[in-house]
């Protein structure tokens, strides 16, 4: 099985009311990880990348090593560009063998977003590849998105339909109170279920996704500080919260940062428990595996994808 668009993987989310994991990869380890839990929880899988990620891992490596993932495994595995700035970038993605692209042109007014992200819906569906949009301003810091709590903003259901319309968008990310990076809530975690059912009644066949959605795993939060790390008051969304959006509309939920956190907090382990290992392989191979427990967790605990490839 090659690569495919999230058209079908959408449409059996939508209709039994589970969500797919859309996981952040700029590595080898990542990525392994990513498909090697895929395929024992059986469970379709967005791989993606975002532009800075792409610039790190160059697109010929990434493209190859996304091509032995496929041959590895017989799951679905979309390919995705997160949170692409500029219809240059999503073209890139696009010529290179993509088969989803973002346009975020969420920090535009309302008219620039759509004209576009209509202008990449063109040029994406001419070549068989599905387009992302984003309405609505998340907060927080994260690859190069970096958003002022002051500056974000909430959905407008009544926009989402227009913009749906208007632009022929296949999935819409909203704003309903997650955030990027790993600090996410000060107080009490609070999303608005109320503007996702909004949105939802709007666009009943419109795949709805969600960025900025990590747990920030405590646990792993708490190991990282354990062993010299410095990221207090870190929190992100609970675990309960998430399902309760995949079971209400959302179709597609992104992770990166319990993805960095879970690596960096098992270097940081070994690094400190063995102070002799000087063999990456020594200290990436339980980082991958830590990586490969918590993206299994996503699947089968949390979003319910698990056994539904």
């Amino acid at each position: 099985m090659g690569l495919v668009t999230t058209k079908e993987m959408f449409e059996k989310s939508m209709k039994e009311h589970f969500a797919i994991g859309a996981f952040n990869v700029n590595n080898m380890e990542v990525l392994q990880a990513v498909v090697d839990a895929a395929k024992e929880e059986k469970s379709p899988v967005i791989i993606q990348a975002s532009s800075s990620a792409i610039k790190y891992a160059r697109i010929n490596y990434l493209m190859k090593m996304i091509e032995a993932a496929v041959e590895e495994t017989d799951v679905p595995i979309a390919l995705h560009l997160d949170h692409g700035a500029d219809f240059e970038i999503c073209k890139t993605c696009i010529d290179a063998g993509f088969t989803s692209v973002m346009i975020d042109g969420s920090k535009y007014d309302f008219e620039e977003n759509v004209a576009l992200t209509k202008k990449v819906v063109e040029y994406a569906h001419a070549r068989g590849v599905v387009v992302e949009a984003e309405l609505g301003k998340l907060a927080g810091v994260e690859d190069d998105v970096n958003v002022a709590s002051s500056d974000a903003m909430y959905t407008n259901p009544d926009q989402a339909k227009e913009f749906v319309d208007r632009t022929g968008c296949d999935s819409l990310a909203i704003a309903i109170g997650t955030s990027h990076g790993a600090y996410k809530f000060k107080g009490e975690a609070k999303l608005r279920f109320d503007i996702l059912k909004k949105v939802k009644e709007k666009l009943p066949n419109t795949p709805i996704v969600l960025h900025g959605a990590s747990t920030v795993i405590p646990e792993l939060v708490e190991t990282c500080n354990k062993y010299g790390g410095n990221i207090p008051g870190a929190k992100g969304v609970p675990d309960e919260m998430l399902n309760e959006a995949s079971h209400s509309g959302v179709s597609k939920i992104n992770v990166d940062t319990d993805l960095r956190l879970a690596m960096t907090s098992e270097i940081k382990r070994v690094f400190a428990e063995e102070p002799e290992a000087f063999d990456p392989r020594k200290y990436l191979t339980p980082a991958r595996d830590k990586v490969k427990e918590i993206v299994k967790h996503k699947m089968r605990d949390v979003f319910e994808s698990s056994n539904k490839a």
